[in-house]
Parts: C-alpha cells; structure tokens; sequence
C-alpha cells in the first residue's frame, strides 16, 4: 500500500508522548494522514469518522478508558481496525490481557521511536506480535467475545449499577438489560453477577 494511502490514529492523553508519536509516523510513512486523540471518547468519534484507519496506537491510560475496557470496546466496534498499544504498564497480565482483548501488539512507552516505527511496520504487514504465553481459555479471552453493548453493560455493572439503572442509562427496556445480563454471564463462564464483576475489575488497570 503506497504510504500516502496510510491513515494513522494516534490516541494519547500526553500532549508532548501524543506529538513525539505523530511526528514519529509523520517521517516513518510520508504523506500518510494523521489524526490524533486524547480521550476513549475522541478516539470513538476519530474512529467513526475514519473507519478505514491502517492503525491505532493506543494509550490504555487514558480518560474514558477504565482500564481495558476501552480496549475492549473499541475493538468490538472497529474490528478492522489493528491496535498497537502503547502503554506504560509494564504488568504481564496486563500484557497478555491485551492480547486476549485484540491487539496486534504491544509496545512499552520508554522503547525508542525507531523501534515503535518498526512495530507498526510490522503491523502493517500483517503480523501479530507474539504476545507472552498465557494459560488458554482465560478470562479476557472469554470477555473478548462480548458485543458492544454487552461490554456497557459489563461496565455498568462494575460500577455497581443495577439492571433499572443500566436500562436508563441505555435507554432500553428492563427486560433488555436482563436477556443482556444472562448473554454476559454466560460468556463469561461465570454464574453469578458479583463474580463477573469481581472478574471484570481484573481487566483494569492497577493505580499508578
């Protein structure tokens, strides 16, 4: 694919992290457009806009993220797209977990520009970067398969909402909420709320 044909998302809370990224692109594939985002919601809406992104490097620690649950959402709603995370979390759960969650990689924050280049390069190619090895049928993998909406209503449920809360918040019936709650739990592999959000809170990411 020409470069010039290449369109980048880059998805960062930190102005000069969010620059240095963009500019990185900018010199690595000239001509290619980039676009750039600060919140979960702004990469939502970029991503709307643009749905034919070659790419979107991710920071997971951003407004609006609630851990990985941004990852998750996004990746459910834009399939197509591929993600590089670009993270500072060093944890190897958390790693994996973004695996688990759809990523194409997952590049730490303090690696050089010349290797965040090479990665999307990579990416670009088609390849998936050998996450770490993890036990199979894990929680993220299981959670990975919940729509959109199924991943609100997850969240909602973390944060301790009730199905008429949820249903309000979503403008939908009760009765939607429930069929919702059931679909959840049993993806999950779970059998009861209080373990899948228990479960859930594990996909966040640990204060910093």
């Amino acid at each position: 694919m020409p470069e010039d044909a290449l369109s980048f998302l880059i998805a960062d809370d930190h102005p000069m992290v969010r620059e240095a990224l963009a500019s990185a692109a900018a010199q690595a594939f000239a001509g290619a457009r980039i676009d750039t985002a600060a919140t979960l919601q702004q990469t939502k809406a970029a991503l709307e806009r643009r749905p034919e992104t070659d790419a979107l490097l991710l920071d997971l620690d951003m407004p609006g993220m609630d851990g990985l649950t941004g990852l998750a959402l996004l990746r459910s709603s834009h399939p197509t797209v591929p993600i590089i995370v670009v993270s500072a979390a060093r944890d190897a759960g958390i790693v994996r977990r973004t695996y688990d969650l759809g990523a194409s990689a997952y590049i730490d924050k303090s690696a050089s520009l010349g290797k965040i280049v090479e990665t999307v390069r990579a990416v670009l190619g088609g390849e998936i970067i050998a996450p770490p090895d993890e036990p199979a049928d894990s929680f993220a993998q299981r959670a990975s398969q919940l729509t959109p909406q199924q991943w609100r209503v997850l969240a909602l449920m973390v944060q301790g909402d009730q199905n008429k809360q949820i249903a309000y918040k979503l403008g939908v019936g009760e009765a939607t909420v429930k069929a919702h709650v059931t679909v959840v739990l049993r993806k999950l592999g779970v059998r009861s709320r209080t373990q899948a959000v228990i479960e859930a809170r594990r996909l966040s990411l640990p204060p910093t």
